[in-house]
């Protein structure tokens, strides 16, 4: 979102829509405006997959929705999402009493998942630990939510994060993310 205000607002591209190349691949974007201003940017982030090979997650199943299994040393029910990237989705009901961080290290590095896992129960980046805001993680969620049943698909979810709020739109199609991208400061860099 970020890459295309910064195009947009810099004359770089002045079209609405536009795709960018990432290294998950081609995305398009469509940019929202005020005063000729790039406000907020809806970002095509291709399918979900639930396929628990494409996460990758070690199981006999072909995919983990709203499953109970032991995970991070503790029986947690999980739904694992691939938008690219592994996501695993813990829905729970008091998420202020929890120990964010030792669940997110604990599940980030069970052996059940061979390459590493983003945790969804806040923002967990495998890596990095407690982030504010994940785009990809934010679809994960709203994908976990659709197909356990607590939302309807095709329809916009707001997913809080504590970095603000993300708008997802999960369709047969693709995952569409909305959010609001704002320019915080210019640099300049010596060499």
């Amino acid at each position: 979102r970020c890459v295309a205000k910064y195009l947009f607002d810099n004359n770089i591209v002045r079209k609405h829509g536009f795709d960018i190349e990432t290294g998950a691949g081609v995305r398009g974007v469509m940019i929202h405006t005020q005063n000729g201003e790039a406000t907020s940017v809806t970002v095509d982030m291709g399918k979900a997959s639930l396929a628990a090979k494409d996460v990758p997650v070690v199981t006999k199943k072909a995919k983990l929705v709203a499953e109970k299994v032991k995970v991070g040393g503790e029986e947690r029910e999980i739904t694992c999402v691939s938008m690219g990237n592994p996501h695993c989705v813990i829905f729970v009901k008091h998420l202020d009493s929890l120990d964010v961080n030792g669940i997110g290290e604990a599940v980030e590095v069970d052996p059940m998942f061979p390459e590493r896992t983003n945790v969804e129960l806040r923002v967990w980046e495998r890596g990095s630990g407690e982030t504010l805001a994940c785009g990809t993680g934010a679809c994960a969620a709203a994908v976990a939510a659709v197909e356990a049943g607590l939302c309807p698909k095709g329809e916009d979810i707001t997913v809080r994060v504590p970095g603000g709020d993300l708008v997802v739109k999960y369709t047969d199609e693709a995952v569409y993310l909305t959010g609001e991208a704002v320019k915080i400061f210019d640099g300049e860099i010596e060499i």
